[in-house]
């Protein structure tokens, strides 16, 4: 089967499979969070073994953006997602066999790495987009990626409390068990735009950052967009318990209020289509700025005020970073079609950087400054990321009168 003979129907099916595709699997990766007091009850794990879980899975999705992803423009995407599938689920059903630390540290590293199967759906997305709809297909995928993220928490948390967390990873496994067959049974052949060998493809990456500009701009505005919305929900657990006595339950449905946002993202991409990708960059990293900026309010409210601006705060933000990723991702995917998996790589390891710098950050601020050190840090981050956008545009124009 090629894509080129898929009809418009068969393409928005494929499309909303690859979304399920993408939040399944990018979930693999955030499972073990609120599992870790029951991982470290069972397997008798110290708190610094315990955290040692959660760090290895996110490392091996970070290897795993750099050094995997550009395969994807050497060989056929659809068997790489084919192949990830499996992996991931053989690997999450190891994972809730483990008996000892060691096994399950190595276990949860090569979850992170195969988890990345999410990153290689997302260009293939691209691909498939007929023309003039790539923003608003690329959306809807990315909607199932942020879906993954925001509640993937929550469902681990509630079915860790009800039945264990060994139950947890076997359900893991048998979802993306189908998510592989799904996979399997609509996904077409992808050509293969690369002929370079897999030492070339990672040195030319250098070079793909060298040579585009807006590449650069595109990686560091979104990774400090990602700084925020790291240090938001790395310290809202602890705010929540420290301010208002409310327990990781209540956190969780804070995800749900973020979640409201991402599913608006598939508009943002089809405005990036209509007025350009540049544009909802701006309104993206805006209304993140914007978002964080309003929580300077909070000492101004009453209790119940506070939370319902927190929730309207992470529904904004939320939509305003899922928009700037989606357009993001059109500006850099647009640059060379052939290196899209390379792009990707790129983009991501911006966003990569931002998170974990978000987190440390966010956690070192609250420390010293509480609540209000994580809403400065959010909204410079998101001021800053404007800023950046800004600056690209100008640099577009520019040239544009040079040329």
């Amino acid at each position: 089967m090629d894509r080129h003979s898929l009809s418009s129907d068969v393409v928005g099916r494929v499309i909303f499979a690859l979304a399920l595709g993408a939040g399944f699997s990018v979930a693999a990766i955030y499972y073990s969070q609120p599992l870790l007091p029951l991982m470290g009850s069972d397997l008798h794990l110290s708190i610094g073994g315990m955290g040692l879980v959660p760090t290895l899975t996110q490392a091996g999705y970070a290897l795993g953006i750099l050094f995997l992803l550009p395969l994807g423009d050497r060989y056929d995407r659809r068997r790489l997602i084919l192949f990830k599938s499996a992996a991931l689920a053989l690997l999450l059903l190891a994972c809730s066999l483990a008996s000892h630390l060691p096994s399950l540290l190595i276990v949860s590293l090569l979850i992170g790495m195969a988890a990345t199967m999410a990153q290689d759906i997302v260009p293939a997305a691209a691909i498939l987009a007929p023309a003039g709809k790539q923003g608003k297909m690329v959306g809807t995928v990315m909607t199932g990626l942020l879906l993954g993220i925001l509640l993937s928490r929550t469902v681990s948390g509630f079915v860790g409390a009800a039945f264990g967390w060994r139950v947890m990873y076997q359900l893991a496994a048998l979802s993306i068990a189908l998510i592989g067959v799904l996979m399997w049974s609509v996904l077409p052949r992808f050509a293969t735009p690369s002929t370079l060998s897999y030492p070339a493809l990672m040195k030319s990456m250098a070079h793909l950052w060298q040579r585009y500009p807006a590449l650069r701009h595109a990686a560091m505005a979104q990774g400090c967009l990602s700084v925020a919305f790291s240090a938001f929900w790395s310290t809202l657990a602890m705010m929540l318990l420290d301010n208002y006595q409310l327990g990781s339950a209540v956190a969780g449905t804070f995800g749900i209020a973020g979640a409201a946002g991402a599913l608006a993202a598939p508009l943002a991409g089809g405005l990036a289509d209509k007025v350009g990708a540049a544009k909802v960059t701006q309104l993206g990293a805006g209304l993140v700025t914007i978002s964080f900026a309003l929580m300077f309010l909070l000492p101004a409210l009453p209790v119940h005020g506070q939370l319902a601006l927190i929730a309207l705060s992470a529904i904004g933000f939320d939509l305003g970073l899922q928009s700037s990723l989606v357009a993001h991702q059109n500006l850099v995917y647009g640059l060379e079609p052939e290196a899209r998996g390379r792009l990707n790589a790129l983009l991501f390891t911006g966003v990569f950087i931002g998170m974990a710098a978000g987190s440390a950050l966010g956690s070192k601020l609250y420390a010293i400054a509480g609540w209000q050190g994580v809403v400065v840090l959010a909204t410079v981050s998101g001021f800053v990321a404007l800023a950046i956008r800004m600056m690209e545009t100008r640099r577009r124009a520019v040239c544009t009168q040079k040329a």
